[in-house]
């Protein structure tokens, strides 16, 4: 049971090794997704292309709603984990299981009956919707799979383990990339799919990771795998049920604030013309890596500290969010100063015109050094979270995007020139810290407790009841 215990040992050294298979896990998807689109984008045309853009969006938005309640499961698990709880850890797995199946099933059933409705509130274009239908409704099966298997691989962490969630997100990885080309021309035994085999490739590399994914823990009889009685935990419990979607919600709606708020500033970088857009895209691209050792970091943060909160050890807890801090600095500047030494070698991976790499490399100059705030930002969050507190990190998210980075953009750019964009990013990350950093030093997050918001005693009479 405590072989994967994150409430001993050196905090330095825990979350270095803990972050590095996060780390490789954030670099795989982002080239599996790249190699895709490489696919689709350059042999079925930019009709299909377009047709995964908005399937992707609708995807996200599904995401959004999952991601957080995924979270929560894990902070929870990690809580009863660090604490020795293993019953009531279990108690967790098993509600936010049957959730995410029956979540993931109503999800499914509602898009392949309302697929077209779906993509025409996006102004899919006619020429688009004969790709994007099909498309749409192939990946959607996905969803109860790649939620189950994001959970389970959320749960994982917080025992401890980020170790195994990498090994098979690279078998997800590796069926995913091979079958693409596979399924789209039909080579070999299979049939020429076109883009509904992109779809199908992603669906097949889900279903053999989970199957693989559950067929190994019950293989090592991982100690937090149900058996026998235990079975009966999938019965949800309407108690933790409830804290889960409540606590989790709001870390979705956190996604959804960050993903609006970009939305909002694509759409002022469009009126500035195709430049603009061109050079902003190239450098998103290019900060997206820059900001993966902070995601990485992040997510260890948290799940270290929800164990070392639930075993009441803060000195740890204040440990790990000053290690994170400290590799975050070391990790996030080390590639903010290699953009800038290669900013138009790294640009020209992503566009060639003189123009747009010329903007890029402004883009750059402004935005490359301030994700090392961005990184400060999401450790915080991620050690408030960790004791189930996550109301005024969503508040603040929300205050710094859109009472300050939207509203100062639209308003300044229109009037003082597009550079404005670029320096909302540091101007909000900046905001954004320094009322994080306010909240985190006066604690009243410590005070949050997931196991006794809960109530244990109802969750025991839920199950024998």
């Amino acid at each position: 049971m405590e072989r994967s215990q994150l409430t001993e040992g050196s905090i330095y050294k825990t979350v270095f090794f803990f972050s590095l298979p996060l780390l490789f896990g954030n670099i795989l998807q982002s080239l599996n997704g790249t190699i895709n689109s490489i696919w689709v984008g350059h042999y079925l045309g930019a009709n299909a292309f377009a047709a995964t853009a908005n399937v992707n969006n609708i995807n996200f938005l599904v995401f959004s709603l999952t991601f957080g309640i995924a979270m929560a499961s894990s902070i929870f698990v990690g809580q009863h984990y660090g604490a020795k709880r293993y019953d009531e850890a279990k108690r967790v797995i098993g509600t936010g299981f049957t959730f995410f199946v029956l979540f993931s099933l109503v999800v499914t059933g509602l898009s392949e009956v309302f697929a077209v409705n779906l993509l025409n509130l996006l102004h899919t274009p006619k020429s688009v919707m004969p790709y994007a239908v099909p498309y749409l409704r192939i990946f959607m099966v996905t969803v109860t799979f790649s939620n189950l298997y994001n959970f389970m691989t959320m749960v994982l962490r917080g025992t401890g383990d980020s170790k195994t969630p990498f090994y098979f997100l690279l078998i997800s990885v590796v069926i995913d990339t091979g079958m693409n080309p596979v399924l789209i021309f039909g080579l070999g035994p299979f049939p020429k799919m076109g883009i509904t085999g992109s779809a199908t490739a992603t669906l097949s590399a889900q279903v053999i990771s989970l199957a693989c994914l559950i067929f190994f823990l019950y293989r090592i009889q991982h100690p937090l795998s149900l058996r026998g009685k235990e079975f009966r935990y999938l019965r949800p419990s309407a108690n933790i049920m409830k804290l889960m979607i409540q606590r989790g919600m709001s870390m979705g709606l956190q996604m959804l604030v960050v993903s609006t708020s970009s939305m909002a500033l694509i759409n002022l970088v469009n009126t500035f013309g195709s430049t603009a857009v061109a050079a902003f895209s190239a450098s998103m691209n290019v900060t997206n890596y820059i900001s993966m050792p902070a995601m990485a970091i992040g997510a260890s943060v948290s799940n270290i500290c929800s164990q070392n909160v639930g075993a009441n050890q803060w000195d740890r807890v204040k440990r790990t969010f000053e290690a994170g801090l400290t590799y975050n600095l070391v990790m996030t500047g080390a590639l903010a100063g290699l953009v800038y030494l290669f900013n138009r070698d790294v640009l020209h991976l992503f566009v060639t015109e003189p123009s747009v790499v010329a903007l890029g490399m402004h883009v750059n100059d402004i935005t490359a050094w301030s994700f090392i705030l961005f990184g400060v930002m999401n450790i915080i969050v991620s050690t408030v979270r960790s004791t189930g507190a996550v109301l005024f990190p969503l508040l603040i998210s929300f205050a710094s995007l859109w009472l300050i980075r939207i509203p100062l953009s639209y308003i300044l750019a229109y009037h003082s020139g597009i550079d404005w964009i670029w320096w909302s990013f540091p101007m909000s990350f900046f905001v954004s810290d320094i009322l994080l950093l306010a909240y985190y030093l006066q604690g009243g997050w410590k005070r949050i407790k997931l196991h006794d918001l809960y109530e244990p005693q109802k969750v025991e009479e839920s199950f024998s009841g």
